[in-house]
């Protein structure tokens, strides 16, 4: 059953790339499509290869960034929801400033991060964590506040403490609700990780695939930012599918198997 599902998953979509790289070829020979425009797939994993270990340290030096900054927004997330759900003041007061880093270009306050924590790890991993954030506080606050009123009467009835509701009624309902959230954000901090570094960027010793995207962009090396995108895009689906297994593992504890998740 494990490998009928595997197959059932995996192959589609590797059916799927296999099409679009045939079709990408063909659409390269027939219609005789400059390589600065847009070069082979062969082309393109000639220079994957060619680069590999600076395609392998930008993407350790990316992921790093991505991972460092989706940590702290999940944790800061969580610990916003929990103020949220304790006062529908305090979710009035500060909601529209969490709008605000969801709706704000990074490119608006690349400067200002610039000017606060300079060039370097640390500002790419500030873009990554404002990037995802929004997600964690959105999901985590539904699912702590979307509890059962009988349950909520239950606690009262017992006199639970707003400490007690929170970790023993609230925070395990909302587990579902974070996970979501933190799927999303996930995906969303390689975005924002790479963003940062197109407008942060890194000191001589630190290159990640933003800093290589821009620079072969701007020597018209097609082939070298098509495989930095595609290694962006490779890292992307390893930290989501990696939160994804995360989430099966954690809600099978309480849950039935969902194929859906």
């Amino acid at each position: 059953m494990k490998l009928r599902t595997l197959v059932t998953r995996v192959l589609p979509p590797l059916l799927t790339l296999l099409m679009v790289v045939v079709v990408w070829d063909v659409a390269v020979r027939w219609f005789q499509i400059k390589p600065f425009l847009l070069p082979s797939p062969a082309a393109v994993a000639q220079a994957a290869w060619k680069k590999k270990l600076v395609l392998g340290q930008a993407t350790a030096v990316t992921a790093l960034g991505a991972i460092c900054g989706f940590a702290s927004s999940l944790l800061v997330g969580t610990a916003i929801a929990f103020m949220f759900s304790q006062s529908r003041a305090i979710r009035a007061s500060g909601y529209p400033y969490a709008i605000f880093l969801q709706t704000v270009p990074v490119v608006a306050i690349a400067p200002l991060i610039v000017n606060w924590f300079g060039n370097g790890l640390q500002s790419v991993m500030l873009v990554a964590f404002i990037v995802s954030l929004f997600p964690v506080i959105t999901n985590a606050t539904t699912g702590m506040l979307a509890v059962d009123p009988d349950l909520l009467d239950l606690f009262r009835l017992h006199h639970a403490s707003r400490w007690q509701q929170w970790i023993k009624l609230r925070l395990p309902n909302a587990v579902p609700h974070i996970l979501t959230g933190a799927r999303t954000a996930s995906g969303l901090s390689v975005i924002g990780s790479i963003v940062g570094e197109f407008f942060v960027g890194y000191g001589n010793e630190w290159v990640g695939l933003g800093y290589l995207i821009s620079s072969s962009q701007g020597q018209l090396k097609t082939s070298e930012l098509l495989a930095a995108v595609f290694a962006s895009t490779l890292l992307g689906l390893v930290i989501f599918g990696s939160m994804n297994l995360l989430s099966r593992t954690v809600l099978s504890r309480w849950y039935e198997s969902n194929d859906s998740l």
